[in-house]
């Protein structure tokens, strides 16, 4: 819903001021907010603090609580119960007021913030970090931005990205602090039946509080989007679904959304990306992104064209992402050939989980906040995922035939069309058409071979395939090469 930026002397006052740097840091992530900027100087003349904000409805959507101290920026949702009319800034500043540092682990939502408290600096960002926070210190002085882009003229090397369940204090340093922890059943391993209820209730309420203000669905065609787009229907009638698909190569998605969209018989609206667009975006990808990992790079291109149309019509949209990491969803990495036992892939699905926030929900993140619409992630919800980790793997990928995601078809499987209750799980660029054409289209314009000769980027990376090594020359016409560290890849086979 916001991005936010500041930079804050730790050595007293900042000298002439710094507003027109955190002015010209949140200007270039602009598309994260772009009905409202907000910016305050420090009273003490120490630095400046700003945000952008997204509007999810008539009434404004503050981010910022920047008054009095201790002043507050906040990108992000909670879900915590509530006075009539509180915005999501007033409730954290109340929790915060009261527990001070403590409050991080009673908040249930996804956010990332920062907090001007006297002398003192902290960011902190949720257990699962949907919402990127990223900083730095450098001659005295601190520097936050919600992307790294809005720090590229003021911190060329030592670049950190908060990670997920973190709180970093200019006083403390970096530190863990406890999880929110919801309150969900234990799961009877002799009771499948049972479980898939349980699962099921919890989602249809995880899908029920993220209603408001929503105008849509993200609609893949994917057995999660079709979960997603069923339960939100219940909630209203007037939901408008949104699909993207590849025009020169059409995947498997389009048919499978077409399909989900005539059994729920709602408005659907198809992006038809072409040859053109691809091409032209690709260095667009990666200033958004901030990565050059093919698969994210493939992953963010129907984000973006979806949340391009979207924007026409709504400002805030509900998308299945998570329940691939959550479910056994990633065909690719868990019924590899390589993974050993069950163990193992469990072992995998964790790191499947721990790296989401800078692989899948990057992706995600990045492609829907370039077009300025809130995204809203059910499948994320605090008691969804706590429950899915009491859930056993051979629950997940079950029996003799491994089939993905088995409790979570069970779940729904009476309210959807058989062919998606089925429906096997394809890698996103796949279902939606990108694989081949991205190595068509980018075979045109850099030599396959040329990896040959260039197979490691400047920090040591080795390079995936050869389309990576023209996404990481355009990565470097537009940040300092030591941001390639922030680069994560998706798959761990690579």
């Amino acid at each position: 819903m916001a991005s936010i930026a500041g930079i804050l002397s730790l050595k007293g006052p900042y000298g002439n001021g710094c507003t027109k740097e955190v002015a010209e840091m949140l200007d270039r992530m602009r598309h994260r907010g772009p009905d409202n900027t907000v910016i305050c100087t420090m009273r003490d003349g120490r630095g400046a603090l700003g945000a952008n904000e997204v509007n999810l409805s008539r009434e404004r959507t503050f981010s910022t609580y920047i008054t009095r101290v201790p002043y507050i920026l906040f990108d992000g949702e909670l879900f915590n119960e509530r006075a009539s009319g509180q915005t999501d800034v007033e409730l954290f500043r109340e929790y915060y007021e009261k527990f001070g540092k403590e409050c991080f682990t009673q908040l249930n939502g996804s956010y990332a913030c920062a907090v001007v408290d006297g002398e003192e600096v902290i960011l902190a960002r949720d257990h699962v970090g949907a919402r990127p926070l990223f900083y730095g210190r450098e001659n005295g002085t601190m520097h936050f931005s919600t992307e790294m882009k809005g720090l590229i003229d003021h911190l060329r090397y030592d670049v950190e990205e908060l990670p997920p369940g973190k709180l970093f204090s200019t006083k403390e340093g970096l530190k863990e602090f406890q999880a929110f922890a919801p309150d969900v059943p234990e799961v009877d391993e002799s009771d499948l039946e049972g479980t898939a209820k349980v699962l099921r209730e919890l989602m249809i309420e995880a899908i029920r509080r993220r209603m408001k203000g929503v105008g849509g669905v993200s609609l893949s065609g994917g057995l999660d989007s079709s979960i997603v787009a069923t339960v939100a229907k219940g909630f209203n009638p007037d939901l408008q679904l949104f699909t993207a698909t590849i025009d020169s190569a059409p995947g498997p998605d389009l048919a499978n959304a077409e399909l989900m969209a005539d059994f729920l018989g709602l408005k659907h609206h198809i992006y038809r990306i072409t040859d053109e667009d691809i091409m032209n975006f690709i260095p667009e990808a990666v200033w958004y992104l901030e990565s050059f990992d093919e698969d994210c790079i493939s992953g963010i291109i129907s984000n973006y064209f979806v949340a391009k149309m979207a924007k026409v019509h709504t400002d805030a949209i509900l998308v299945g992402e998570g329940a691939d990491e959550l479910f056994g969803g990633y065909r690719m990495v868990l019924k590899n050939e390589r993974v050993r036992d069950d163990a193992h892939r469990a072992e995998l699905a964790q790191r499947l989980i721990d790296i989401s926030y800078n692989t899948a929900l990057r992706r995600l993140d990045r492609g829907w906040m370039a077009g300025g619409v809130d995204y809203q992630t059910p499948f994320l919800d605090t008691s969804v995922v706590a429950y899915s980790q009491k859930i056993p793997m051979k629950w997940k990928i079950y029996g003799e035939k491994q089939v993905e995601k088995f409790i979570l078809r069970e779940a729904f499987r009476d309210i959807l069309p058989e062919k998606i209750a089925n429906r096997e799980k394809l890698r996103f660029a796949m279902g939606v058409g990108t694989d081949d054409v991205m190595d068509r289209l980018v075979s045109k314009v850099v030599d396959p071979e040329e990896i040959k000769e260039r197979p490691n980027a400047v920090y040591g990376m080795p390079f995936a395939s050869f389309k990576e090594v023209y996404y990481y020359d355009e990565f470097l016409g537009l940040f300092p090469p030591s941001y390639e560290k922030q680069t994560v890849r998706w798959d761990p086979f690579k």
